[in-house]
């Protein structure tokens, strides 16, 4: 049955994803022609296109019987019409669709920090593109000491991002330990968490720099897949059968290179030790 639930699962994903496309790209191409000032007029039809979108992948996981989410909220309700930051620890590609179901209706559509080369998966990647998605290079931690430069690369991107960003509400999602969890890269990284890779504030800072005068709030998510963190085709399957989902609503750290970083260290703290609990309990 679960090879079959799998099938199901990415097939119908495969058709709604061209069904939701095919708007999607017309309206890139409309926008593409309008003037500068007239190219807002565009901005809600795209967002009603997202919210389809992950509306089809969240009633084909229930339909389905894929996985069962079990949700938390702490903090000041979350709004459609509010700004966000939201991070989450990282383990699956199956975290995006984690967080896009369980948020979905409950904050504007989340945008993310995608890497360069996704720009060339199929379909997909042109939508991010349209949609505003930052497309960063990702550079290792050795080569952006070798060179500097290189920093102001991802900053670049993620500036011209915000820019369209401020137009209407949106969420910002960041993973920042920039890559997926993974034993070996813990090791590697002597890590000093005992769940969690070092996170990175770049990404997170410039996204705070660039919404600033929208006074964004943060979003805090912890992510915790019942047994072996699964991976795309084995969620597809139903194999993780239940997952925890902890957010909290936080008010951002100051506009500071040292206020974020000591922010998001303190953050990374108190997650690791409710991953600890969590997985203990």
């Amino acid at each position: 049955m679960g090879h079959v639930r799998g099938v199901l699962a990415f097939a119908f994903i495969a058709v709604h994803t061209v069904v939701w496309c095919t708007p999607l790209y017309l309206m890139g191409l409309v926008r593409a022609l309008l003037p500068a000032r007239a190219k807002v007029w565009t901005n809600g039809p795209m967002v009603r296109i997202i919210d389809g979108w992950v509306a089809c992948n969240r009633a084909m996981v229930r339909v389905l019987g894929i996985t069962r989410i079990n949700a938390e909220w702490h903090g000041e309700p979350l709004a459609r019409d509010g700004w966000y930051l939201v991070f989450a620890n990282h383990q699956s590609w199956t975290d995006i669709i984690v967080l896009q179901n369980t948020l979905l209706g409950r904050i504007p559509p989340l945008r993310f920090f995608t890497k360069r080369e996704l720009i060339w998966a199929p379909l997909v990647g042109v939508a991010m593109w349209l949609l505003g998605f930052p497309y960063v290079r990702r550079h290792s931690r050795a080569a952006l000491e070798a060179n500097p430069a290189l920093r102001g690369q991802d900053r670049e991107a993620v500036v011209r991002a915000c820019a369209g960003f401020r137009e209407r509400p949106t969420s910002v999602l960041a993973f920042l330990e920039g890559t997926r969890f993974t034993a070996a890269k813990h090791a590697a990284q002597e890590s000093p968490y005992r769940h969690l890779l070092n996170p990175r504030s770049g990404g997170f800072g410039y996204a705070l720099d660039g919404l600033a005068d929208k006074a964004p709030q943060a979003v805090d998510v912890t992510i915790v897949y019942e047994g072996e963190v699964p991976g795309f085709w084995d969620f597809l399957c139903g194999r993780c059968r239940r997952v925890r989902f902890v957010a909290r609503t936080l008010p951002p750290p100051q506009n500071d290179r040292d206020a974020i970083g000591a922010w998001i260290e303190e953050r990374w703290m108190a997650k690791d030790a409710e991953l600890e609990g969590i997985r203990k309990g």
